[in-house]
């Protein structure tokens, strides 16, 4: 049977075999306070040289008076140095000039000609994992499930359960047929409560579909 599951809360959730807390990994809900950063239960960041601020480690251009927003789903799972460059970290290019004039006269947060418009929000799904060294670039939207490999570069929109690679991010492939990314989203097993999941580990990472959905459609019933 399995151990009851530490809460989402919890900065530390890896205890090592002598007992102490691995620093290294953070549920992030627990370690993250910023108001721009959104972070779903369970979503977890680990890190070599664990930092004291691991909204500025992940996110270095969210400050707090940025327009835009970080959006983390539930069960992601963040490697060693990933991050996340998002619109705030831009530059105006449609013009003669890229310099950000208005940075050094004291117009950061004002609209000025040198400074580009808000940019789009940086999403990432459920259920997501992010290789080492991955940079994700202002406005990507990550879909449920997928897989960002080392070093990868990602922009733009990459769909539900897409493997993607490389500079440019690309896709490799996709982790499973339409039909059944079709069954995995309309299931949500992310959104169980934690107690249904780990009853259903084995269903979940062994991928067996069909006992998902029949512990979905107990759970509807119960």
């Amino acid at each position: 049977m399995p151990n009851t599951f530490p809460s989402p809360d919890t900065p530390h959730p890896i205890t090592l075999p002598d007992g102490a807390a691995h620093t290294g990994t953070v549920f992030l809900k627990a370690v993250i306070d910023h108001p721009h950063i959104i972070v779903g239960d369970y979503t977890y960041a680990s890190a070599h040289n664990p930092p004291d601020d691991w909204a500025a480690h992940l996110a270095p251009y969210l400050y707090s008076g940025a327009p835009e927003r970080l959006l983390l789903g539930r069960f992601c799972q963040i490697a060693d140095g990933v991050q996340f460059i998002t619109s705030s970290a831009n530059h105006r290019r449609d013009g003669f000039s890229t310099f950000p004039f208005a940075v050094f006269d004291g117009g950061i947060g004002t609209v000025r000609p040198s400074l580009p418009s808000r940019g789009p929000d940086t999403r990432v799904g459920h259920d997501v994992w992010i290789g080492q060294g991955a940079r994700i670039l202002p406005g990507a939207d990550i879909g449920t499930g997928a897989i960002i490999g080392a070093g990868a570069v990602v922009s733009g929109t990459v769909e539900p359960y897409a493997v993607v690679t490389g500079n440019p991010a690309c896709v490799k492939r996709y982790r499973f047929d339409k039909t059944t990314v079709h069954r995995l989203l309309s299931l949500a097993w992310w959104d169980w409560p934690i107690e249904q999941i780990q009853a259903n580990e084995s269903a979940i990472c062994g991928a067996d579909l069909a006992v998902l959905e029949a512990a979905a459609g107990a759970l509807s019933g119960a």
